[in-house]
């Protein structure tokens, strides 16, 4: 059975609870204040620990963003001396511009002498040139002059009386005043490099212009010899390995064919220039000495016994290397005579150079 407690009955108990505490108190009144207390209890209480957060005063730490390595490229130095290698002068073209007729030069007796003026990487270069009277068309000798002080130099120096004789036997002489030697404009010239792409300059030229009008017109383009002093010596070895179609080089007191012993010996760079600091095997790409086996011309070295500028024992070791190496040399030793020859010496000299263009040349 189950009990339903309405909502009467609960008031009901209500007030009778409230009626039995009010006579308890009654009951209890002769009490203290204090007796009640004890009797009551205490009530709980209970604090909730709260701890504030702090003031950030300082800059808060950043994590720093990863680094992300990339795959760096490393390009290598140039090297400075790879377009003056012998092989780099190989693969270049050459000529170009034309020989400019600057007005005569006095001296001449029997030919015409005139001084010139072309272009060559960027630098104007000026020389003298002798053409023998007639029509032609004659062979062609360019000449490689030796070191002399540029400020004591002039255009008609020392080696006129060789292209003097030259034109008198009926050659065109044509002789540049190289780098540096003025009128003709400095420029970079390691070790002699800059004079010999001059040369392959005017050269080519040459046969470009041989038989128009102009300083060329009585040229021969297919006859060209060189001819070079002491530095021009290795001007001359330069072209032949490079030019092939020259007919003859001449050597006459040339310094070494390889650089590093020039570098070793004279107290500049055999050219009067500062010494390069290239390392020995630069040195043997820059030097004739590696490549002779590609000329193809005759040769003759003529040297002085008493020459005190460039030993003649590197003359007379590089007519055994070209023998040596099948190639055709001639070789002739003037005892008496110094780095440039004089006197009777010189006559003699003269005479042999002409014979040996006329062998090989005309």
């Amino acid at each position: 059975m189950i009990r339903v407690v309405s909502r009467f009955s609960l008031i009901r108990r209500t007030l009778l609870t409230l009626v039995a505490v009010s006579l308890l108190l009654v009951m209890v009144g002769c009490e203290s204040e204090a007796d009640l207390a004890a009797v009551l209890p205490t009530p709980f209480a209970y604090q909730v620990a709260y701890t504030a957060t702090p003031t950030i005063t300082s800059t808060p730490t950043i994590a720093p963003t990863a680094t992300v390595n990339r795959l760096i490229t490393l390009t290598p130095t140039p090297d400075p001396y790879r377009d003056l290698y012998i092989t780099s002068l190989i693969s270049r073209n050459y000529g170009g511009g034309v020989l400019e007729d600057m007005g005569n030069l006095n001296g001449a007796v029997d030919f015409t002498r005139k001084l010139f003026r072309y272009r060559s990487e960027g630098l104007d270069l000026y020389g003298f040139i002798n053409i023998p009277q007639g029509e032609g068309p004659f062979p062609v000798i360019v000449m490689a002059h030796g070191y002399i002080d540029p400020v004591q130099f002039s255009t008609l120096d020392y080696s006129v009386r060789y292209a003097d004789a030259l034109t008198e036997a009926g050659y065109i002489a044509i002789h540049p005043n190289l780098r540096g030697y003025g009128p003709s404009e400095d420029g970079e010239n390691v070790l002699g490099t800059g004079d010999a792409i001059d040369v392959l300059n005017l050269i080519a030229l040459i046969r470009q212009q041989a038989g128009s009008e102009g300083l060329l017109k009585n040229a021969d383009s297919e006859r060209i010899g060189l001819w070079g002093h002491s530095m021009g010596g290795v001007v001359v070895m330069r072209t032949l390995i490079v030019d092939q179609e020259v007919k003859a080089g001449l050597l006459y007191a040339s310094i070494n064919a390889d650089e590093s012993i020039n570098l070793s010996h004279f107290e500049k760079d055999g050219r009067g220039n500062e010494k390069t600091d290239a390392p020995r095997e630069i040195l043997n790409l820059l030097s004739p000495k590696n490549y002779l086996d590609q000329i193809t011309a005759p040769l003759a070295i003529f040297h002085g016994g008493k020459d005190d500028v460039v030993p003649v024992n590197w003359s007379r070791n590089l007519c055994l290397v070209l023998d040596g190496i099948g190639k055709e040399v001639t070789c002739r030793e003037y005892p008496d005579q110094p780095h440039t020859f004089q006197n009777s010496g010189d006559a003699q000299f003269i005479k042999e150079m002409v014979a040996f263009f006329d062998a090989h040349v005309r």
